[in-house]
């Protein structure tokens, strides 16, 4: 028997759901704001809405979320019954860390050569402390777009996963249609 993915997993765990509860399950899910939206999960199979949390999240992650999405809304057993399927798949550590890859680094090379607007990025980095006023200034002076975002790699890279979760969100924010062109590949 082939190994089970994460969404094979999600398939099978919202399958089992009622049609209210995978309604209740699409609404939490866009509720919170970390990267679906309404328009990605609207009127969409269990398949479909899989899909887009692997896609969005990383597979770890997707299943971590639908279990905290499973708990929100009241159905604890299938909560616990997808912990369990996904710990036994080897899809989650006992720690709950993930070493998966981050969607941005799965996705660097596509958003090294698209993304054009850098210094609206690096702007709202800067503000959030993720990068230094010599690092902004550095980037800024590079050119082309590529130069500077090859470049803002390095410092997002080193400021690990909530570096990377937050330049993810302003991604989303700023590129919308180039961050769900990414996320349907």
């Amino acid at each position: 028997m082939p190994p089970k993915t994460a969404k094979k997993l999600l398939c099978n765990k919202l399958e089992d759901l009622s049609a209210e509860n995978f309604k209740r399950f699409r609404t939490e899910l866009v509720d919170r704001k970390d990267g679906v939206r309404m328009i990605q999960v609207e009127g969409k199979d269990v398949l479909e809405v899989s899909e887009v949390m692997v896609n969005v999240h990383t597979e770890r992650k997707a299943l971590k979320v639908a279990e905290e999405i499973l708990r929100e809304i009241r159905c604890e057993q299938d909560a616990d019954e997808l912990a369990e399927e996904a710990k036994k798949a080897g899809l989650c550590s006992s720690d709950g860390s993930s070493d998966e890859e981050h969607f941005v680094d799965r996705h660097r090379d596509e958003l090294i050569q698209r993304v054009t607007t850098v210094p609206s990025i690096l702007d709202k980095l800067l503000k959030a402390k993720v990068i230094q006023a010599e690092t902004y200034d550095e980037i800024m002076s590079l050119r082309p777009a590529q130069a500077q975002m090859r470049r803002l790699y390095r410092d997002i890279g080193g400021g690990g996963r909530s570096a990377k979760d937050l330049f993810l969100q302003i991604l989303k924010d700023q590129q919308r249609f180039l961050i769900d062109d990414l996320m349907k590949n």
